[in-house]
Formats: structure tokens, C-alpha cells, sequence
């Protein structure tokens, strides 16, 4: 996603609420989550005025009728439902062949008893230019699923578009299913919460920094809890303590799409660069718990990488040796200190919140 950048002291950033709202579950119970158990890929194919969809990427984008069929046990099913353009960076045009949709199931009674059961709305990460950064960016939110429950689940799919009054069905291309963020928030018995301007010193030390340390590892800076870049924030119901949740990994180094380019007032050469972007925390011992974390998942992150059949043996080369330069960091008190205390650093690009675009503003 486009972004841009304010400079904000930390100390100073006001916990100020703007337009304070923690969202209600959703009327349907989302108890069902057959679409994320499995983790090989669904055929599916959306079918109607694909031409006039994919053109319509105003910021205040219409819905469309589209037949949405899919493949479960074999057999074909389908259904009748809505579908629109989303996004910032990848809706535009310009970078994005085929834009991000959001697929709107609007609870139909015939989901009652199929694979899209309690599903409302659902986002759809297209392939944009070319489906081998869907996958990348696919692992990335597997690998946040070992680290917490506090994250998105996803479902690989094979989507292929037919537009019906040009007769032409296009290849299948990979894309991400994305869990709905209300059913994410009461899958982990909480509610979202909406707001603007919190420090993020506000939401659970540890918490936030597994998060903090995942971006690390992909290489991903772009995102913000001030303003709700790229991060839900979920607060259980009986307690005020907030979790981040993060999502789009499109940015990060691991992923390594061609438009990724980190902020000019990061003073970054690339986007495969790591910069820790947490707040300042002097004492190094509070990331023990959290470096212990990744330690012990170190296998299962590999894993995740070395048993993907459609990886490109370039890019595994690649992304083991970049998973190594972040093992070699935690584990190495001097290149931790100088990559997690950076953010103590006066001169530094610490202090820098990365904004969306639809959040454009002189007054944070």
C-alpha cells in the first residue's frame, strides 16, 4: 500500500481519540471456520461485467453482481453475490493490473451448509501483476500464525475471471482469501477498536512486540499504529488491553514485489533492509521472552518455506539466507542492541508513523 510519513515524537504523540468506536460482533456467530482449516489451494472463478469491475476503481467503488463458483469435494458450486474494487496502492491502475476485490456474501442462506458458511465479507488479494508475490506474501501471513492467534487466517486460492459479455475466461491465478475482521476479532474473544492517535505504548508490551520483531523479520516498515496502517487493533471485551494485529506484507522485503520501496524519510536503500520501528525500549532483557519465541519456532518458519512445492528455488535460496541474517541478529547481543534500540537513537528515523493514503492529514 502507498504511503506517507509524518515525523512524531513518541513521547509527545497524545493518546487522543478521534471518533472513538469498538465495533459489535457480527449478528451472524462466525463458530465456523471450515474455509481456513486446509491449506491446499480452492479453485474459484467469478463470472460477470468483469471489464466494468476491474474499471471502476474510484475510492468510493460500486458492487457488482457475480456468479461466484468454486470447486468442494469435487463438485461445483455456486451462488449469486456482490463484489467491488478495494484497496489503496494496489487499486490504482497503475500498479496493479487486477485490482484487490472484496467478495460480500451478505450472510445468504445458502451458505448455511457449504464451505463459505458463516462467511460476510470476504477481501480477495489478486495476483496484481504476477501471482509468484501472492505466495510470498501467503507465507508471510502463515508464518504471523505460528507466532498468535491474534492474527488473520488466510486460504490460498486458484481464481480465474470470466466476463460474460466478452466470452473470455482468463487463466487461473493465485490470491488470498482473507479472514473478515470481525470474525478475526471474535475468533480471539474481542472487538475491534477504531481508533486514531493511539501511542503505541498503550497496547500489550509483549504482544506489540511480537508483532514488532515479525516485521523485523520480513522486512516489512510499512505500517503504524497511530493510524491504523495496515494493523487492526482487537480489545477483549472484559479489558482495556489492546492487541495489534497485522496484515498487507505486500512492502516487505520477503515478499520483494517489484513496486516496494521503503519511505524516503527512512533513509532505507531497499526494501530487503530491516528496520525495527517499535518504540524505544532501553533495556534489551524485555525482548528475551520474544527472541526466545522466534527461537523456538525457527524450524516450523523454515518449514513453512523448505516444504512449499511452489516456491522458485532462486527465491528459497533467497529467503532461507534472509531468515538467517535475522537469526544471526537476535541472537547476537551487540547486532540486537544496535537493530532493536534503534529507535532510542535522537538522530534517528525512529520517530517516524507511516500514514495511508486515505488518512492524508496536516494535524495528526
Amino acid at each position: 500500500m502507498r504511503l506517507f510519513v509524518i515525523i512524531i515524537s513518541f513521547s509527545l504523540f497524545a493518546s487522543v481519540s478521534l471518533g472513538q468506536s469498538i465495533n459489535a460482533n457480527p449478528k451472524e456467530p462466525c463458530a465456523i471456520y471450515s474455509l481456513f482449516e486446509d491449506d491446499e489451494p480452492i479453485e474459484i472463478c467469478l463470472k460477470g461485467n468483469i471489464r466494468k469491475l476491474f474499471s471502476d476503481r474510484n475510492e468510493k467503488s460500486t458492487y457488482y453482481p457475480i456468479l461466484f463458483s468454486y470447486k468442494e469435494d469435487g463438485l461445483e458450486k455456486s451462488m449469486q453475490i456482490k463484489v467491488k474494487t478495494r484497496g489503496n496502492f494496489r487499486k490504482l491502475r497503475e500498479n496493479c493490473t487486477t485490482p484487490p476485490l472484496l467478495l460480500n456474501f451478505d450472510s445468504l442462506e445458502s451458505l448455511r451448509s457449504n464451505l463459505f458458511q458463516s462467511q460476510n465479507k470476504l477481501k480477495l488479494v489478486t495476483h496484481c501483476k504476477d501471482d509468484k508475490y501472492v505466495l510470498r506474501e501467503y507465507l508471510a501471513y502463515k508464518i504471523y500464525q505460528l507466532i498468535t492467534p491474534n492474527s488473520f487466517q488466510v486460504r490460498l486460492v486458484k481464481t480465474c475471471f470470466e466476463d460474460r459479455k466478452r466470452g473470455k475466461k482468463s487463466n487461473p491465478k493465485l490470491g488470498i482469501l482473507l479472514e473478515d475482521q470481525s470474525c478475526m476479532a471474535q475468533r480471539n474473544e474481542s472487538k475491534l477498536v477504531k481508533r486514531l492517535n493511539i501511542n503505541p505504548i498503550k497496547t500489550d508490551r509483549e504482544l506489540f512486540l511480537q508483532m514488532a520483531v515479525f516485521q523485523f523479520l520480513i522486512g516489512n516498515t510499512d505500517w503504524s499504529i497511530q493510524f491504523l496502517h495496515n494493523i487492526k487493533l482487537i480489545s477483549g471485551n472484559d479489558n482495556a488491553v489492546l492487541v495489534p494485529v497485522p496484515y498487507d506484507f505486500d512492502h516487505a522485503g520477503i515478499v520483494y514485489t517489484p513496486y516496494a520501496l521503503p519511505a524516503e524519510e527512512l533513509r532505507m536503500k531497499s526494501v530487503r533492509e530491516r528496520r525495527y520501528r517499535g518504540y524505544c525500549i532501553d533495556d534489551m532483557e524485555e525482548f528475551t521472552s520474544t527472541f526466545t519465541l522466534f527461537n523456538e519456532l525457527k524450524d516450523e518458519i523454515y518449514g513453512i518455506y523448505q516444504s512449499n512445492t511452489m516456491l522458485e528455488k532462486g527465491y528459497l535460496k533467497m529467503t532461507l539466507k534472509y531468515l538467517d541474517q535475522f537469526y544471526e541478529i537476535i541472537n547476537d547481543k551487540k547486532k540486537s542492541k544496535r537493530a532493536f534500540q534503534y529507535p532510542c537513537i535522537e538522530n534517528g528515523t525512529g520517530n517516524i508513523v507511516i500514514k495511508g493514503l486515505k488518512k492524508r492529514s496536516n494535524n495528526p
